[in-house]
């Protein structure tokens, strides 16, 4: 199967599902569901839909639970809608994702609170050693000629 036609199908099944559960699904355990993503083998005989939640622990619990009774419904509507010979299995998956960027903006704002303390602190620090450790140039210049003046004098020393 094409790559491009399978990603169709899927974005189209994403569809149907995502209308199913808006729309007919009335199951009093289905909280407030969205599809996130929809992915199908190429040869088109599973597909995995990725949902969120928006709620609690429990409330996910429930919906999966809701989303696992439903499925069969589902599945018959994805087949009536995409037309296809043999209806994928539909497989519902919790997807991690905004759980994950929720915990790294909240470590974002833990390093960024850091930060702000941290200069705070210095900002009424002297540094320990010189201001600015680093050579500049016209230091680079003065230190070639205190080499030249030692080799001329090893050289008139040689000499003698």
């Amino acid at each position: 199967m094409d790559a491009a036609r399978a990603r169709k199908i899927a974005d189209r099944i994403q569809q149907v599902v995502a209308e199913m559960l808006e729309r007919r699904i009335k199951d009093p355990r289905l909280g407030f569901v969205t599809v996130t993503d929809t992915r199908i083998t190429n040869d088109l005989s599973d597909a995995t839909v990725f949902y969120t939640v928006f709620g609690s622990e429990a409330e996910r619990a429930d919906s999966a639970l809701a989303l696992e009774s439903a499925k069969g419904l589902i599945r018959s509507e994805v087949g009536r809608q995409t037309g296809l010979r043999h209806t994928p299995t539909l497989t519902f998956t919790h997807d991690p994702l905004p759980d994950t960027a929720r915990h790294l903006e909240d470590l974002l704002a833990e390093a960024k609170a850091r930060d702000v303390e941290i200069a705070k602190r210095a900002e009424g620090a002297l540094h320990a050693g010189d201001a600015d450790p680093y050579r500049k140039p016209e230091d680079r210049d003065h230190d070639f000629a205190d080499e030249e003046d030692e080799s001329s004098e090893r050289a008139g020393r040689s000499a003698t």
